[in-house]
């Protein structure tokens, strides 16, 4: 069973979802550590209330994003964490060599059409509906050190409905994401 690491920050809903699916045994893993990027994350006490640690690192005491990044993956470490799930983590990561292959990221569109630095949450689907696309997805893919960019694991495309807007849109999305990463996650771990 390998052991894992959530990095949040925002609400946690992503990383709650995977918490209950591992301890219910739909995951082969060991949820370890939260890392999140902000003391307000509202996800933090939503983990703690499931007797899950969670650190809280905050970007602004570093010098750079690569020290940041190194910070946190010292962390993950310092847990025994093997596999990172980013659930709604919005800092750049600089991605080491040593963990390539071993972090996973859910984006709420289209990648790469809808990608990229500065496209997330409420973006994303704004984005979507503005470019009048016909559909939106939920990507799972492997984290590299390019925004949006590693190779996907998993897709599921949501119809754009007449009359959607963001927010409704963003609902749709928001129930496959329950679905689909704990699904992505269990088949990525079975082949480590």
């Amino acid at each position: 069973m390998r052991r894992l690491a959530f990095f949040i920050s925002g609400t946690g809903g992503n990383a709650l979802n995977l918490l209950t699916a591992c301890r219910e045994g739909r995951i082969p893993g060991k949820p370890v550590l939260g890392i999140a990027s902000s003391a307000k994350a509202g996800g933090v006490e939503r983990l703690r209330a499931q007797d899950l640690e969670v650190a809280v690192l905050e970007r602004s005491a570093f010098a750079d994003d690569a020290a940041y990044s190194e910070a946190c993956f010292q962390r993950a470490e310092q847990a025994g964490a093997e596999v990172i799930a980013l659930c709604g983590w919005l800092k750049k990561l600089v991605v080491p060599p040593r963990w390539e292959g071993r972090i996973l990221n859910i984006h709420p569109g289209p990648l790469p059409r809808f990608g990229g630095a500065g496209m997330f949450g409420m973006k994303v689907h704004q984005a979507v509906i503005a470019a009048g696309a016909s559909e939106s997805a939920v990507t799972i893919h492997l984290v590299d050190n390019e925004y949006d960019h590693g190779r996907h694991l998993a897709v599921q495309t949501v119809p754009v409905l007449p009359g959607d807007t963001p927010e409704t849109l963003q609902k749709r999305v928001y129930e496959q994401e329950m679905r689909l990463y704990p699904e992505a996650l269990a088949a990525f771990l079975r082949t480590l």
